[in-house]
């Protein structure tokens, strides 16, 4: 029975058999007829909704192939530093928040990023200490990879300027050697795991905030990289009936062992909440310097970057999870780290090998891939290592990037060496690092431009093509799930994910790209979100 048809339209199908038609027949979920209007609206029977598109564009569900859910859910309930102009400016979101919160009570936030500041100096404890004496704070930065806090947050913590720092992690200091409020890796756990947990129930209510604007922004479908926290607020939406985007969800290092011993395998679930792979941190970010690198960062001699997981560590990790049937999704930003980890995999590609198991039943990626040596160009692509990268990651961290990695950026945010050398690429945003907004990253990924700079894009070779970008963000992300028999095109069989616009993404120019309007988001046949008639 045919339950929905679609019908003068400009379906996009990102097939390059049938690159479009007009009209779509969707029957329990799932695509079952494409073509032109007269042989589509025959298929029509009695309870049949017909919705006229009147020439307005669709494409394939939007996937984002890496973000932290739970993190984007407490994000848009925190106080917001995202991207503050000044360290003043961050501060007076501070105060703000503080005035509609009760004494002694946590407050948090995400964003800053201390290179937009004139002096683009860290800032310290007595800054926040200005402002809120008595309330603990906790700022995570833009990149994640470092927190701002207050005296009285390294109070509640238990930290003092004698606590030794973590494994992996650094507390900052004065030259005095007080801790002066920066917590730099692991160290940020030191403070973050003291900040009052919500239940599942509330997180999944904070997520029904990020899952509605998810859905205005095109997404259908997420590869989350959060705590079993975030897994239980999920599994919460579903025995409700409210989850409404598809979740590949990830398992951190720290949950390893539990994953191993409860006989997980890769796919456990179903289409709509399902495990993916393994996740470790092979290094740091580049904000705070500490993605690790071959040569060191201009103008620091002696700073390489920082490893948070040796290589025979992670080795051991990957082929353990490898040999129980989880793939590895490991973070590499630096050239070294990036080197390292695909040490890593050709070491359990071989294992596998051994084993008799095929390459596809392990799907290995690397997320970021941020910068890569010459020397490693090809090595993704020959060892089948997905890039899982963000596009918008160049855009936003450029300037950046050419002050610590100088004519190395050549070989920076690349996915055009990436699929030149036959790799196989996804696409997300790292949200909330950045904005879930898929238009942004595919702007980005074809201009390599922010607000029109600079102009013809930086290091415009890098340069992908806007039908490679739409894969990225379909195809690629349905590949790394192991789901691409089903998702990441609209073809017969195919779930019924897809997305409306209000005109032609092939036909506007390209800074125009960001201006589409969503008009609608299905997934699974269901309209989440609709605004046209």
């Amino acid at each position: 029975m045919i339950q929905t048809i679609l019908v003068n339209g400009n379906v996009i199908i990102l097939d390059e058999r049938r690159p479009r038609v007009s009209a779509l027949a969707i029957s329990y979920g799932r695509v079952v007829a494409l073509g032109d209007d007269a042989e589509i609206r025959r298929l029509a029977g009695a309870g049949a909704t017909v919705a006229n598109l009147d020439g307005k564009t669709v494409l394939p569900g939007l996937v984002d192939a890496h973000l932290h859910w739970e993190a984007q859910a407490r994000a848009l309930r925190s106080v917001n530093v995202f991207e503050a102009p000044s360290k003043e400016r961050a501060l007076e979101r501070v105060r703000e928040r503080l005035a509609q919160t009760a004494a002694g009570e946590w407050i948090t936030g995400q964003g800053w990023a201390q290179d937009l500041w004139d002096d683009r100096a860290f800032p310290s404890k007595a800054d926040l200490d200005a402002v809120a004496p008595h309330n603990p704070v906790y700022l995570s930065a833009k990149s994640g990879h470092a927190g701002w806090v207050n005296s009285a947050a390294l109070a509640a913590a238990g930290v003092t300027d004698s606590t030794p720092d973590p494994e992996g992690g650094q507390i900052a200091r004065d030259s005095a050697g007080e801790a002066n409020g920066i917590l730099l890796e692991t160290a940020m756990d030191l403070v973050r795991d003291c900040v009052p947990r919500l239940t599942g129930e509330q997180l999944a209510d904070m997520m029904l905030d990020a899952q509605a604007l998810a859905h205005r922004s095109g997404l259908t479908m997420i590869h989350d990289f959060d705590d079993p926290s975030c897994l239980v607020a999920l599994q919460i939406l579903r025995e409700r009936g409210q989850l409404g985007l598809r979740v590949v969800k990830q398992v951190n290092q720290a949950w390893l062992d539990a994953a191993l011993a409860s006989g997980i395998r890769r796919n456990f679930g179903d289409d709509w909440l399902r495990i993916g792979a393994l996740k470790l941190f092979a290094d740091g970010a580049l904000g705070p310097k500490t993605a690790l690198m071959f040569e060191p960062y201009e103008g620091e001699p002696d700073n390489f970057g920082m490893p948070l997981v040796d290589k025979e560590e992670m080795i051991e990790y990957v082929s353990r999870a490898s040999a129980c049937g989880l793939p590895s999704s490991i973070h590499a930003i630096g050239d070294k780290a990036v080197h390292d980890v695909l040490d890593v995999f050709e070491r359990v590609r071989q294992e596998e090998a051994a084993r008799g198991e095929p390459i596809s039943s392990r799907r290995h990626r690397i997320e970021h891939v941020q910068i890569t040596h010459p020397l490693d160009a090809g090595r993704l692509a020959e060892l089948d290592v997905i890039a899982s990268m963000q596009p918008i990651h160049a855009t936003s961290d450029m300037a950046t990037a050419d002050r610590y990695w100088g004519e190395r950026n050549k070989y920076a945010y690349n996915p055009r060496l990436q699929l030149d050398h036959g790799a196989r690429i996804a696409f997300g945003s790292d949200a909330p690092v950045e904005p879930f907004d898929p238009l942004l990253g595919i702007h980005a990924a074809i201009t390599r431009e922010r607000k029109g700079q600079p102009a013809g894009g930086w290091y415009p070779d890098a340069k992908i093509s806007l039908h490679e970008t739409l894969l990225g963000f379909t195809h690629g992300p349905a590949y790394a799930a192991e789901m691409e028999d089903r998702l990441g095109r609209l073809r017969e069989g195919y779930l019924a994910d897809l997305i409306v616009l209000d005109r032609d993404i092939y036909q506007v120019e390209p800074d125009e790209i960001p201006e589409l309007t969503v008009l609608g988001t299905m997934v699974d046949g269901v309209w989440r979100y609709r605004d046209f008639d």
